[in-house]
């Protein structure tokens, strides 16, 4: 099967977002994770100060037990304990999966996590409701991740507005020239560049360099997928890319916080 005509794996993973949130939304009406979310302190200012100046390399540890890509990537999938691990070991934030169907993610995985380690939470999932936002507000999350991809225009902002009203960051993703004038026009100053096309699944590392000279001087750039060296980061960070998110490159070996360590080059 091409990559022409494979299933639009992205559009698959929209709409089970979308139904998954009507259900949650019946169960716990609107209204009510409004009151609960009155009484959090997201602190997305904390999450973009991370990216932006926090100790170098900057790097975005992912939790996630499973990926559509390579299956199961950890058995013995303990959240808290990895993120914890990460945090040892200097990462600048944290994201987490919560994504059930085709990452065996969920939301409880994200409250263990922000039980566990004080710095600043993402909320990865594919958002396409405000309700998603409140949820990531009670769960303990100072940021959602937007896909640029899974959102019409209007949307991608109303989302990013959204967010930020609840102080919660929003990591705007991106995968080509398009999407990132699109995350621009929409206000996103956190722009992800994700080398793996959600769609195919394929990985062009050449994304990064392509759109790193395309990013808005003012925004927080982030590189997303692709990265396994302290090469790798040294050489988009000279690209102008402020963080890096990793996840399988971390979770599955069998010390997390090791791992990261070494990628951040710290011995």
């Amino acid at each position: 099967m091409t990559a022409a005509t494979a299933p639009d794996l992205l559009a698959t993973i929209v709409a089970a977002a979308a139904r998954i949130t009507e259900v949650r939304r019946a169960a716990r009406p609107d209204a009510e994770l409004e009151r609960a979310a009155s009484t959090c302190r997201p602190n997305g200012g904390g999450f973009v100060s991370a990216l932006r100046s926090g100790p170098a390399p900057r790097v975005i540890a992912e939790c996630k037990r499973r990926s559509p890509s390579r299956g199961i990537l950890r058995e013995d999938y303990r959240p808290a304990e990895h993120a914890s691990a990460y945090a040892a070991a200097g990462a600048a934030a944290i994201s987490v999966l919560t994504e059930p169907t085709f990452f065996d993610g969920s939301l409880e995985h994200l409250r263990q996590v922000r039980a566990a380690v004080r710095v600043p939470l993402l909320r990865k999932d594919f958002i396409v409701d405000r309700y998603q936002i409140l949820e990531a507000v009670v769960s303990g999350a100072d940021a959602v991740l937007l896909i640029v991809g899974a959102l019409s225009p209007i949307r991608l902002r109303s989302l990013i507005q959204d967010a930020a009203a609840l102080d919660v960051a929003a990591l705007v993703e991106v995968h080509d020239a398009k999407e990132l004038r699109l995350a621009v026009d929409a206000g996103a100053t956190v722009i992800g560049v994700n080398s793996r096309n959600l769609r195919t699944l394929s990985v062009d590392p050449r994304v990064h360099d392509d759109l790193a000279a395309r990013m808005p001087g003012s925004a927080v750039t982030v590189a997303e997928s692709g990265l396994r060296e302290t090469a790798d980061l040294e050489r988009l960070g000279a690209l102008g890319y402020r963080a890096f998110l990793v996840g399988e490159r971390l979770i599955v070996h069998a010390d997390p916080g090791e791992a990261l360590r070494t990628l951040r080059g710290i011995r």
